[in-house]
């Protein structure tokens, strides 16, 4: 299993998230993280998820 880097930001740089989860796969780690902001009301922050070797896998601003 990956870990993959799950950080979402408020609109002055507040960190409102920094999580780590593990996936399989990067596709499933990019689900995963999605969901998880999602649950947390947090996908019209700005937000990213990355793998462990830094690859941007999701990114709103």
């Amino acid at each position: 299993m990956a870990k993959y880097y799950v950080t979402a930001y408020d609109k002055i740089g507040k960190n409102l998230m920094n999580d780590v989860i593990e996936a399989e796969t990067d596709s499933e780690g990019r689900e995963l993280g999605m969901k998880q902001l999602e649950e947390q009301s947090l996908l019209g922050h700005t937000a990213r998820v990355v793998n462990s070797q830094g690859q941007l896998l999701y990114f709103h601003a």
